[in-house]
Order: structure tokens, then C-alpha cells, then sequence
């Protein structure tokens, strides 16, 4: 089983990171794509855009976010093709752009993946 890591996009990329896939909807700004170092980008994995602009960073919704994201990933197919990437890279490091590194849906998608691969 495979380590799952998270970064901001806008760390410098490194070859330790191993399979690099953003998760974000949108593309993230003033990152191109030609220099992103991108093995994959799988926007089905993230929150809905309704739930995104609901949660829109104010940190003191982080809890509701957490269980409503953590509801929407119960429901997602997509987290399936995430888990089989998963098992057969030795790591994978998720990418979002959030400037908040302690309150955004990269962590709860890394502990949801987390407890399936236990």
C-alpha cells in the first residue's frame, strides 16, 4: 500500500512526491500546466461546487465541511480509480491550491483514503 501525501501545488515539484494528482475542481491560478509536474488531475474527487462555495475557507464551518465532504466521498465512484492509484504507487502526493494549509478538502480526502486502505 502506497503513502498518500498532500502539497500545494505551489511547492517547488520534487521527485520525492512520486504520483502527483491535483485535486481541485478548478485549475488552479497562475500555475501552468506545461510546468506542474502533473501525473493526473481528478476533479471528480472533489467537494461539489455547491459545497465549495458554501465552505469558501471560513474556517469556522471547517467541521460541517468535514462531514459533508467526508458524506459526498461515500457517494463518489471516482474515489475508487484514486484507491487503485493508490495501491500500485509506492506515493502519491495530492495537490491543491488552498492557501490554507490546516482547514482545506486535501486533508479530509488523505484521512477519508486513509481509513479504506487500513
Amino acid at each position: 500500500m502506497g503513502t498518500v501525501k498532500i502539497k500545494r501545488i505551489y511547492e517547488p515539484f520534487d521527485e520525492q512526491d512520486g504520483m502527483r494528482i491535483l485535486v481541485d475542481r478548478l485549475w488552479p491560478r497562475g500555475v501552468k500546466k506545461e510546468t506542474a509536474h502533473l501525473d493526473d488531475w481528478m476533479k471528480a474527487v472533489a467537494p461539489s461546487s455547491e459545497l465549495r462555495k458554501w465552505f469558501n475557507h471560513d474556517t469556522p464551518n471547517w467541521g460541517q465541511f468535514q462531514s459533508k465532504y467526508t458524506h459526498e466521498l461515500t457517494q463518489n465512484d471516482a474515489i475508487k480509480d484514486l484507491l487503485d492509484l493508490v495501491k500500485k504507487h509506492k506515493t502519491v502526493t495530492l495537490l491543491y491550491a488552498a492557501r490554507d494549509e490546516q482547514h482545506n478538502h486535501a486533508l479530509v480526502l488523505q484521512q477519508f483514503i486513509g481509513e479504506l486502505v487500513k
